[in-house]
């Protein structure tokens, strides 16, 4: 990197001497939420797009080594040089570059003050759900990584397209906006896919453990949620027992097992009390409960609202038919 690269240096990011060491230690790391990743006021929040420089330099242009627990993030460094940890290596950068940051993989930065680019922050499941269809294209962006692009090459013109339709139409108040946004990001997707062959993906065999089970936690969940499966069953499905499954949730994630599970059947019912016109009994047999009255209680307990005081506030929130922006 030219001179002023060379200043981003900095004794709070990891070197590749102590990368090993940091690695091990990343059970330590804050887990941060963005725009309300845990008590959602709404059940929409699932994509947030702001410029670098918008978000560190409020942090005096560093963002120190954390991780999300259910975002992942997709930076894209038009210009500008920075310092980048991500998942225990240290990478110098210089636009244009782009990395990926799947949830849960530790990560952290230091941006000169003359960064241009962009953050983009997902819920994981959400963009899981656009990328099913096509394993082979969820297969390829599975895993981190910092992809640096030849300046003025096809490829990297094709990436900051992408990257511009996303954000003008994040920032717009057009109809319909909430699909143009999913086909804007599934567009950047395809073009990231499409610089990565197969052969970038070897299978992660020396991934923590740890990490590599509450991974298949999340996929095993995410299939079968709406039958409310025990966590007996999930950690058989995973070859350890209950106590391990929630050994090594509480060392990922902070929490027990059953959060993952109790999270995700609360997500399904906050989409279906918001967007469809289903009965609060209907939503109730649809994920699993067997009565009413109980899945209100549950409901309330993790929301803090009841069902019905949920689709109210859903309702007023959203905008009329024509009004713009959702």
């Amino acid at each position: 990197m030219d001179s002023s690269a060379k200043r981003l240096n900095n004794s709070n990011m990891p070197n590749p001497a102590t990368a090993a060491r940091d690695q091990a230690s990343t059970a330590g790391l804050p887990s941060y939420a963005l725009y309300g990743e845990r008590g959602r006021s709404s059940a929409t929040d699932w994509l947030h797009c702001e410029s670098i420089a918008e978000r560190s330099r409020r942090h005096d242009w560093e963002i120190r080594p954390h991780r999300h627990a259910a975002l992942c993030q997709i930076l894209y460094i038009r210009r500008g040089a920075a310092q980048a940890w991500l998942d225990g290596a240290s990478l110098p950068l210089c636009g244009p570059a782009l990395l990926l940051v799947p949830a849960l993989v530790p990560h952290g930065f230091r941006f000169a003050p003359d960064i241009d680019g962009c953050v983009l922050t997902m819920l994981e499941q959400h963009l899981s759900r656009l990328l099913a269809p096509v394993p082979a294209l969820a297969e390829r962006l599975r895993r981190p990584l910092a992809l640096r692009l030849s300046p003025g090459s096809v490829d990297a013109g094709a990436i900051d397209d992408a990257v511009r339709r996303l954000q003008a139409e994040f920032q717009g108040t057009l109809d319909f906006r909430d699909l143009a946004l999913d086909a804007g990001l599934l567009a950047l997707a395809v073009q990231l896919a499409r610089l990565l062959p197969d052969a970038a993906h070897p299978p992660a065999a020396g991934a923590p453990r740890a990490l590599a089970h509450v991974q298949r936690l999340r996929a095993m969940v995410e299939l079968r949620f709406r039958t409310q499966p025990t966590m007996a069953s999930l950690a058989a499905g995973l070859d350890i027992t209950p106590t391990q499954l929630n050994r090594v949730c509480r060392q990922v994630l902070g929490h027990p097992a059953l959060e993952v599970l109790h999270g995700r059947i609360v997500l399904e019912a906050q989409r279906d009390l918001t967007y469809t016109a289903l009965s609060i009994q209907q939503v109730a047999f649809g994920l699993g409960f067997g009565d009413a009255g109980y899945f209100t209680r549950f409901f309330r307990r993790e929301t803090g609202h009841t069902p019905g005081q949920w689709r109210a506030l859903a309702v007023r929130s959203q905008p009329l038919p024509g009004a713009g922006r959702s």
